[in-house]
């Protein structure tokens, strides 16, 4: 059911991609650039009528040219020492992510690593709250069938695995 994935979260197949997004919903760099350029120029209109998002919530929209039936846009928060709220509002983009996931009947979505780009978001204690709130609604009654941490780079993806218990795919 859960699942880490070494590589480009554009290229996988699920139903929704969750995008690391600015707070303008503007294309940026890392993995919102990305998932723009995939999408195509349709996605930034969009994102300009929906006119942002504060930080821990989500905004959703169509994949356009992703293989996907959605794309949720969450803004993680970035780092500031810890003591201004950081851990509550990481915790927020995944919860809401995984809420809207249920409510629009979704079976599969993907994350990526929120905040840590950046945000400087620090990668252990983000991937805590990541796997610590993914499990919590796995507990729940919840219909996801498959959920993937997406990871651009191995310090990541042996973060997750190691707070999974999961060996590496090779």
């Amino acid at each position: 059911m859960i699942e880490v994935h070494l590589g480009d979260i554009t290229r996988l197949q699920v139903d929704v991609i969750v995008n690391a997004a600015n707070q303008h919903l503007q294309s940026g760099g890392g993995v919102d650039g990305a998932i723009h350029r995939a999408a195509g120029p349709g996605l930034l209109e969009v994102c300009r009528e929906i006119g942002g998002c504060p930080v821990g919530e989500v905004r959703a929209t169509p994949a356009f040219n992703l293989p996907v039936k959605r794309i949720y846009h969450t803004v993680g928060p970035v780092w500031r020492g810890g003591s201004l709220g950081e851990p509550e509002l990481l915790a927020s983009c995944y919860r809401q992510c995984l809420a809207l996931a249920r409510r629009e009947h979704m079976r599969s979505i993907a994350f990526p690593a929120i905040s840590c780009g950046v945000y400087d978001y620090p990668p252990e204690q983000a991937v805590d709250i990541a796997v610590a709130e993914v499990r919590q609604h796995l507990d729940g009654n919840c219909q996801l069938q498959r959920i993937v941490f997406c990871c651009l780079d191995e310090m990541l993806d042996r973060l997750y695995r190691q707070k999974l218990g999961v060996s590496e795919e090779r």
